[in-house]
């Protein structure tokens, strides 16, 4: 990676917090399946690194779990305490995680692995991890075999350089064992202000000039118009490794 690529990568992943109010109102929740893949039931200590508004910490509540949230931006944690008052979120990176050591039976990543360095970020979830802790990396991607969706993703091209494709799930290795992985499609009901907010809230449209912006909005507003979509497909996809007893 260049360093002018570097540069906007570090500045498309500083930039939810101005959206965060349009990332809960546009981005999915995680189907059960997945999140019951990613998290062994006996977990009782689980942290949600990169939780953002709270989407999958959500779907990780449990009767006599702790939830612990990491988010690095103060508007998303803003954001999450307004929805989930009950859950402790505390400012942090992948590279630096305020828990102690062995404090956590799993650690959960939903849409942020690609932000971190694995280098730093691998043996830092290692040491919050318990001897034998799960990592779970989880990304919801829109399923581009679905022709409408395919063809809001060229649009999404044309305007904006999404971040790279690179999930980074094989720079997870020792200490952790092999990684499996399972993908589970599903949809999720939406309506058209939830699509638009949907796109909105992505790091590479939020970061574009506003004149940019508008138009690539006012031609999505044109395809939802024409097609007038219900739901959005997705392919969750889902990672999991265990660290080494």
């Amino acid at each position: 990676m260049t360093t002018a690529e570097e540069r906007q990568k570090h500045r498309q992943a500083g930039s939810f917090g101005v959206a965060a109010d349009a990332y809960e109102r546009g981005r999915p929740p995680y189907p059960p399946d997945a999140v019951a893949w990613s998290v062994p039931e006996h977990a009782r200590t689980v942290v949600d690194l990169g939780a953002g508004t709270g989407k999958l910490t959500r779907a990780l509540r449990a009767p006599g779990r702790e939830l612990v949230a990491v988010e690095p931006s103060a508007g998303m944690r803003e954001q999450f305490s307004r929805v989930l008052p009950d859950v402790r979120v505390v400012e942090g990176t992948g590279e630096s995680i305020p828990l102690p050591d062995s404090s956590a039976d799993t650690l959960v990543c939903a849409q942020a692995w690609h932000w971190v360095d694995p280098e730093r970020a691998v043996p830092e979830v290692a040491r919050v991890l318990r001897p034998g802790g799960r990592l779970s990396l989880v990304w919801n991607r829109r399923d581009v075999s679905v022709p409408w969706v395919a063809e809001l993703d060229r649009i999404l091209r044309d305007y904006a350089a999404a971040p790279t494709e690179d999930r980074q799930v094989e720079r997870v290795s020792a200490p952790f064992g092999p990684v499996e992985r399972q993908d589970f499609r599903w949809s999720h009901p939406l309506t058209v202000a939830e699509l638009m907010d949907m796109v909105a809230s992505r790091s590479y449209v939020i970061t574009l000039e506003p004149a940019r912006r508008e138009e690539l909005l006012t031609r999505v507003r044109a395809l939802v118009d024409a097609r007038r979509p219900a739901e959005m497909p997705y392919v969750t996809e889902c990672y999991r490794t265990e660290l080494a007893p």
